[in-house]
């Protein structure tokens, strides 16, 4: 169970593992040393956002649909262009990098991180570099945050 609190020195919501209670540790805004504190147990609630939604008060019946004989191909793979099926066993990838899986412990490594890729990959095999933005709820704040990251098209 994580415990949630905050610094006394710059008032900093933090949030550690219920592993680390009693250890000493450095707030990331402000470097604060502080010791992770016991949870209060008359605070902590359980939120699960799916058991209290509408779509989990509506009764579903669902039917698993049968098939007699083999199965019908939905999506059918096109054949492979000449040009590619010259250039052998080389194929296209498609990699995705998001910054906030690049965050530890305070500290940012996206671009680190991105540059490592793109030296493994190689300038000659680097089709396309794209960038996104995406939203996602953060688990701790239950807020919406958008975040960025890049997609590299590639051949590998």
């Amino acid at each position: 169970m994580d415990v949630t609190f905050t610094c006394p020195k710059c008032n900093q919501e933090l949030v550690a593992d219920g592993s680390l209670v009693g250890t000493t540790i450095q707030c990331p805004a402000c470097a604060n040393s502080l010791t992770v504190p016991e949870p209060d147990l008359t605070t902590v609630r359980v939120l699960n956002p799916i058991a209290t939604s509408a779509a989990a008060r509506e009764e579903k019946h669902f039917v698993v649909p049968t098939h007699e004989g083999p199965s019908e191909v939905l999506i059918k793979k096109p054949s492979v262009p000449l040009e590619v099926g010259a250039r052998g066993e080389r194929i296209v990838r498609v990699k995705t990098i998001r910054r906030i899986d690049c965050v530890e412990v305070g500290h940012d490594r996206f671009d680190e991180l991105v540059t490592e890729f793109l030296e493994k990959v190689g300038p000659d095999n680097i089709i396309s570099i794209s960038t996104l933005s995406y939203t996602h709820i953060d688990i701790g704040s239950q807020k919406l945050l958008t975040d960025y990251g890049v997609l590299v098209v590639y051949r590998g």
